[in-house]
C-alpha cells in the first residue's frame, strides 16, 4: 500500500509521537475522505496537538478511539503500538487494514534503499555505512529509527535507514539491501514472544530484496536463515578481520587487505563487527572497497560514533561517564561492559520491565568484578537475578540522579560510571533521547 493509495480512503493515525506527526502530514497531502488522530496512552509526557495537526486530523482519546480506529478504512499505526496491543489484535480480527508510516513510505522507495535492523549493532553500521557512502562520493539520506520519521525525509537517490523491529514488522516491501546485524530475544512483550520477535525483525527480509547482508558470526541469526543466500560479513569469504601485512589485525575483505584494525575509534569487538557488515553493504551497492580502501580508511578513523552509544562524558573528577542510553537489552549491556574491561566499573542499569531474561547477564558476570545500580523499573529484578555473585556489588535507587550520585561514591578513581539500561526507556522518559538528557544533566549536577 502507497500514500497514493489513502486518497478518497478513511484514515485514522493511532499515536501523536513523532511518527504520528508525520504521518498526519503526509497523509492529510494526499486527499482522504476522513483523517482522525488517536492516543490510547496521552499522559504528561505528550507534545501538545494543536495547529495545522489538529486542522488535519482532529485528536480522539480514551476508550473512543478505538471505537474511530475500528471504524476506519485503513490504520496507520506508530511503531510504539506493540502487536500484543488488545486494540490491535480486536482490530486484526475484524479485518481492518493496518499498516504503518514505514511501509507506506518503503513502497515508493524500496529499490533506493538499504535497510538495517538487528537486536544489537543496527544504530552504529547504518551510520557507519551511510558516512562510508558519503566518503566514496555516494550522498544519501540517513533516517529511520534514529528519529527522523521517514515520511519526514526529502526525496533522494540513496537512503540509508536504521528500522527496529516494530517498523518491519507492518513492512510489505523489502529494501533494495536488507541488513540483520543480531538475533537475540528482545521486545518481547510488543511482538508477544521470542519466535514472534524474530519474525517481525525478519519481515524485512520477506519481500525479495536484491542482496541480503548479515553479520556471519551471530548464532541466532545463522539459524534463522538456515541456507537463505546472503553475504555473511564476518567470514573469510566476505569482510572480516585477520592477521596483517604488519601481523596486527587488518580488515579484509576476502583475501585483499583494507586497512588495520586500529584505524577504527570505537571500542570493542561487536564494533569490528558492525564495520565488517557496513564494508559488505557498500561492496554490495558496487563500490571498489579495494580500490577506495584509502578513502575508506580515513572516513573510518574519523568516524565519531553516535550519541548515546558508548558516548563518553568529561569530568572534572577522572572518573569516566558512558552513555549507552540505546542499550536496551541484556545482550547490548554486556557487549559494553566488555568494552570497558579492565577498570574498574560501575554499570546503571533498569527501564521499562519488557519482562526479559536477565540470566545471560548474571552468567556474563559471574567472574568479573564490578558495581551495579538498578534504577526502576526493572532495576530492582535485574539486581535480584544477580543476586549470590561474589564479586559483584549491588545497589538499588529510585531515580537516575540518584544512581550518578551514589555512583561517585562508590566508583574507584579512574574508574567508568556506564548508563547501560538493558531496558527500554519509555514509561519515564519520553523516548531514549530523554533519558539520554537526564544522565547528562545528572551528571554536570552532581560534580560539584
Amino acid at each position: 500500500m502507497r500514500l497514493s493509495d489513502l486518497r478518497g480512503r478513511n484514515v485514522a493515525v493511532w499515536g501523536t509521537g513523532r511518527e504520528g506527526r508525520a504521518a498526519v502530514t503526509a497523509i492529510a497531502a494526499h486527499g482522504p475522505a476522513g483523517l482522525v488522530a488517536v492516543d490510547d496512552s496521552a499522559n504528561f509526557l505528550s507534545l501538545p496537538w494543536d495547529g495545522p495537526l489538529a486542522e488535519a486530523a482532529p485528536l480522539v482519546t480514551g476508550e473512543e478511539g478505538f471505537d474511530r480506529l475500528a471504524a476506519a478504512d485503513v490504520v496507520v499505526r506508530s511503531p510504539g503500538v506493540p502487536q500484543t496491543h488488545p486494540w490491535l489484535v480486536e482490530l486484526r480480527r475484524r479485518g481492518v487494514t493496518v499498516t504503518q508510516g514505514t511501509a507506506l513510505w518503503m513502497a515508493d522507495h524500496a529499490d533506493r534503499t538499504v535497510g538495517v535492523t538487528g537486536s544489537k549493532g543496527k544504530s552504529t553500521t547504518s551510520s557507519l555505512v551511510s558516512h562510508l557512502l558519503n566518503a566514496v562520493d555516494r550522498p544519501n539520506v540517513f533516517g529511520g529509527n534514529i528519529g527522523v520519521p521517514l515520511l519526514d525525509l526529502p526525496e533522494a537517490e540513496l537512503y540509508v535507514l536504521e528500522l527496529s523491529s516494530y517498523q518491519c514488522s507492518d513492512l510489505t516491501d523489502s529494501p533494495r539491501v536488507a541488513v540483520v546485524t543480531a538475533l537475540f530475544p528482545e521486545h518481547l512483550d510488543a511482538h508477544g514472544g521470542e519466535a514472534q520477535y524474530y519474525r517481525d525483525k525478519l519481515n524485512l527480509l520477506a519481500y525479495g530484496p536484491r542482496t541480503v547482508v548479515v553479520n556471519g558470526h551471530d548464532p541466532r541469526l545463522a539459524l534463522e536463515l538456515g541456507d537463505r543466500a546472503a553475504v555473511r560479513a564476518g567470514l573469510p569469504d566476505s569482510v572480516h578481520v585477520a592477521s596483517g601485512p604488519d601481523g596486527a589485525p587488518w580488515f579484509h575483505l576476502g583475501d585483499q587487505p583494507l586497512f588495520p584494525r586500529a584505524v577504527l575509534p570505537l571500542v570493542g569487538r561487536h564494533n569490528e563487527g558492525n564495520l565488517c557488515v557496513a564494508l559488505a553493504v557498500l561492496d554490495a551497492l558496487d563500490v571498489d572497497v579495494v580500490a577506495r580502501r584509502d578513502t575508506l580508511a580515513v572516513a573510518v578513523a574519523g568516524f565519531q560514533g553516535l550519541a548515546h552509544r558508548l558516548t563518553e562524558i568529561a569530568d572534572p573528577s577522572g572518573l569516566t561517564f558512558v552513555d549507552d542510553t540505546l542499550a536496551t537489552s541484556p545482550y547490548a549491556a554486556m557487549h559494553a561492559i566488555d568494552a570497558y574491561e579492565g577498570r574498574p566499573l560501575t554499570v546503571i542499569v533498569g527501564g521499562t520491565d519488557r519482562g526479559l531474561d536477565y540470566t545471560p547477564l548474571r552468567d556474563h558476570l559471574a567472574e568479573r568484578e564490578i558495581t551495579v545500580i538498578g534504577i526502576p523499573d526493572s532495576g530492582r529484578r535485574i539486581i535480584e537475578a544477580l543476586a549470590g555473585l561474589p564479586k559483584v556489588r549491588t545497589e538499588v535507587v529510585d531515580e537516575l540522579v540518584d544512581a550518578v550520585r551514589l555512583a561517585r561514591e562508590v566508583t574507584p578513581a579512574g574508574g567508568v560510571v556506564l548508563l547501560s539500561p538493558a531496558a527500554p526507556s519509555y514509561g519515564r522518559f519520553r523516548n531514549w533521547e530523554h533519558r539520554s538528557e537526564v544522565f547528562a544533566q545528572a551528571v554536570a549536577e552532581t560534580a560539584g
